[in-house]
């Protein structure tokens, strides 16, 4: 058993949080190990002035990560799992998946503000939440706004935004939910695949005795399904495909947005499964939506089970 561990993460202030995270239940499994931090500045974090888009995607997030992850500077790295681009180096697998915790999105308004007003500019880069805020608020108008939770904070009330939309999570972990306007119900706003998990990224062939500790069999169904969803789909990082899956005992439910490139129209519905089909549930509710779509028809939930 190593008695030492380093654990790599960005230098946001929620990533170290995210970090600490686990770095407390690794301690909880053996208070005699020795557990570091190391923090980095990654590509997505350099670049404020650019979408995601336009520049690589969300896997700009983790480069850094996995260079030191091989190089051996670090022997795990803590994501945010929808952070996680869809297809993992099999020689850096997803070791453990954490308890979920908040999956929704919510809504924060600027300072002054009691509601969203008519014509609201409201500030995101993801066309997932874009796509379904525009279906509860057809008025909006949308701009793009990059950068962790704090700037994103200041943006709101600096540059002429109205409200913006983060993830609850993270404000959790923050102990900063007294900033949120209102909660979205994940029908409201289907989240992104992952969100309110945490991945824990180690190199092949390594292991360590406390993984299982850090590893909910529950979010690691939820995930598994939800990312399998995605790729199937075809969606990229920057896609505004979603996915949402709930475990209760041994079954899973999973909802998800299908949206097709080509014709920008949308499909959403929900299958449920034995928690031991997880990924098939994804990939098979995946293949419905996007036959559904193609032959434009209308979503049967009536029958959607496996």
């Amino acid at each position: 058993m190593r008695s030492f561990v380093r654990i790599g993460s960005r230098e946001s202030i929620l990533a170290v949080r995210q970090a600490e995270i686990i770095r407390e239940r690794i301690l909880a499994y053996d208070p005699e190990i020795s557990v570091e931090i190391v923090t980095m500045k990654t590509t997505g974090d350099k670049i404020m002035d650019k979408s995601l888009e336009k520049i690589g995607g969300k896997g700009l997030f983790v480069k850094e990560l996995d260079r030191a992850l091989l190089d051996g500077r670090i022997d795990i790295a803590v994501h945010s799992l929808k952070d996680v681009p869809m297809e993992v180096n099999p020689d850096l697998p997803l070791l453990a998946y954490s308890r979920r915790e908040d999956p929704r999105d919510v809504l924060i308004l600027r300072r002054g503000l009691e509601k969203l007003p008519e014509n609201a500019v409201v500030g995101t880069s993801s066309r997932r939440r874009a796509l379904q805020m525009s279906k509860l608020f057809p008025g909006c108008t949308f701009r793009g706004i990059r950068g962790n939770v704090h700037t994103r904070m200041r943006k709101l009330e600096e540059e002429g935004y109205d409200a913006t939309l983060l993830a609850a999570a993270g404000l959790k972990r923050l102990g900063m939910e007294h900033v949120i306007g209102r909660y979205f119900s994940t029908e409201e706003m289907i989240p992104a695949a992952g969100q309110g998990i945490l991945a824990v990224q180690g190199r092949r062939g390594e292991t360590f005795g406390w993984i299982p500790a850090l590893d909910d069999p529950a979010g690691r169904a939820a995930a598994c399904a939800e990312r399998q969803f995605i790729r199937t789909c075809g969606g990229g990082c920057t896609s505004p495909s979603a996915a949402y899956a709930e475990v209760s005992g041994g079954e899973l439910r999973i909802r998800g947005l299908y949206y097709d490139e080509n014709s920008g129209e949308y499909r959403e519905g929900e299958l449920c499964a034995d928690i031991s089909r997880a990924e098939q549930a994804g990939e098979e509710l995946a293949r419905r939506l996007m036959e559904d779509q193609a032959a434009g028809g209308k979503y049967d939930r009536e029958r959607a089970e496996m």
